[in-house]
């Protein structure tokens, strides 16, 4: 099995692992079939990554394709596309036991703290598959991304008449203002860099872009 390993900062290199062994109760095996590229890869390859540790396979925004799944309670079966969810809980914990899986006391994420999906195949907990039977895989990639915007809109607990200000207009920035305008609220957005206040004008059609 072919992966692409963060080897230090700034050294990437391609290595042959061992196949990944089967599935155990509640996992799934999994063929990675796109990455993205996320700021924290980034970070990680400039050695700026904070509590990141070298060699570590990145790739935490995944889409994939179950290749072989026990019996289980989420009607996941093998051949389905999925999200992956790259928080790993443990399930165990007090906040975890609270529904606060955000806060377990053993949280890691894939490709940060353990190996992540640059690899062709990986193991992953059930629970943190997402099946759509539409998305295509570049799709099912940028979900993880997406659902920080959406997780934002929700939080900030918008009045049908506030107007939403957006701080860089990046790839997350956008995706705040797509799930803004879904909620009916009118956005401005605020960036240095001018290609993407042009498309925020341009293609969005945003009137207030600073």
């Amino acid at each position: 099995m072919n992966a692409v390993i963060l080897e230090k900062p700034g050294l990437f290199r391609v290595a042959g692992l061992d196949p990944v062994g089967p599935p155990g109760p509640n996992e799934a095996l999994a063929r990675v079939r796109r990455v993205g590229i996320c700021g924290t890869d980034l970070h990680a390859f400039r050695g700026q990554q904070p509590f990141f540790t070298y060699p570590r396979i990145l790739g935490h925004e995944l889409g994939v394709e179950i290749l072989e799944i026990a019996a289980n309670d989420f009607g996941l079966k093998a051949g389905d596309r999925c999200a992956v969810e790259p928080g790993l809980y443990c399930r165990c914990c007090i906040a975890c036991k609270r529904g606060k899986t955000n806060c377990c006391a053993n949280l890691k994420v894939l490709g940060v703290h353990v190996d992540g999906g640059m690899r062709e195949q990986l193991i992953v907990p059930a629970a943190n598959l997402h099946k759509s039977e539409t998305l295509s895989f570049d799709q099912l990639a940028l979900t993880e991304m997406l659902g920080i915007g959406m997780h934002a809109v929700e939080r900030a607990s918008f009045s049908p008449d506030d107007t939403l200000l957006v701080l860089g207009a990046g790839p997350i920035g956008l995706s705040v203002i797509e799930f803004a305008r879904l909620r009916g609220l009118a956005a401005a957005v605020m960036d240095i860099n001018e290609k993407r206040l042009a498309y925020c004008r341009d293609t969005l059609k945003i009137a207030h872009c600073l």
